[in-house]
């Protein structure tokens, strides 16, 4: 696919609704995964969930050190 083509789809995309394009996104990840069907579909749905929770606390204006607060206490 040509770049400018890519660079035309994935504008597009970007100017999708927040879970159109979290819809997207979890397809792209499980298209690069050979992982057997029922698993990559429950793979797909916590994505799609992980991904429409993140993109909610960027819309809803968490404060960046909530974020890293919190962040910080899952790596531990």
């Amino acid at each position: 696919m040509p770049v400018a083509r890519n660079e035309a789809l994935l504008r597009e995309v970007l100017n999708l609704p927040l879970e159109e394009r979290a819809d997207v996104a979890a397809e792209l990840l499980a298209s690069l995964e050979s992982v057997p069907t029922a698993e990559a579909e429950e793979i797909e749905r916590e994505w799609a969930a992980e991904v429409k929770r993140r993109a909610r606390r960027v819309m809803a204006g968490v404060p960046w050190e909530e974020v890293k607060l919190n962040v910080r206490s899952r790596l531990r």
